[in-house]
């Protein structure tokens, strides 16, 4: 897996993250889309049906001032090119937006988290942080699957 973090260094809005996977988008999508898999390199979820408007949670680790829970909806679906949901923790409100790009052989995933206000500082970081790890697991849980 190839990572490159194409955020502008002044955006604090807005982080895009792009990966270069050596794997079809249909194999990547089953990880985007199946809750099992999902678990796996993202977090465990609930409710989680590939329609739009569909509401779900994702379960994260507790911690202090926060019970772990991601509030999502999903907003727009397109397999296996796009996939976007809203992404809520407290006041935090912003969207997550996966698009799949056949790339050769392989796949160019660009992930787009977005909505951020420009006292998220902290959140945004965290993010940004959060993504590429969890995309690295993305890209070792498809890689065990071959």
């Amino acid at each position: 897996m190839k990572l490159s973090d194409i955020t502008a260094p002044s955006q604090t809005e807005a982080l895009t993250l792009v990966f270069e996977l050596a794997h079809p988008p249909e194999k990547i999508w089953r990880a985007l889309t199946i809750p099992e898999l999902m678990a796996e390199w993202l977090l465990p979820s609930t409710g989680f049906k590939p329609e739009v408007d569909t509401a779900f949670t994702f379960q994260a680790p507790p911690q202090e001032n926060w019970d772990g829970l991601v509030h999502c909806r999903l907003l727009a679906i397109h397999a296996p090119r796009l996939l976007r949901y809203s992404w809520c923790v407290g006041d935090l409100n912003t969207q997550v937006t996966f698009t799949l790009e056949p790339d050769g052989t392989g796949t160019r995933l660009v992930l787009d988290h977005a909505g951020f206000g420009r006292d998220q500082n902290r959140n945004f970081a965290g993010a940004r942080h959060g993504w590429k790890a969890m995309g690295q697991k993305l890209a070792d849980l498809l890689d065990e699957q071959d």
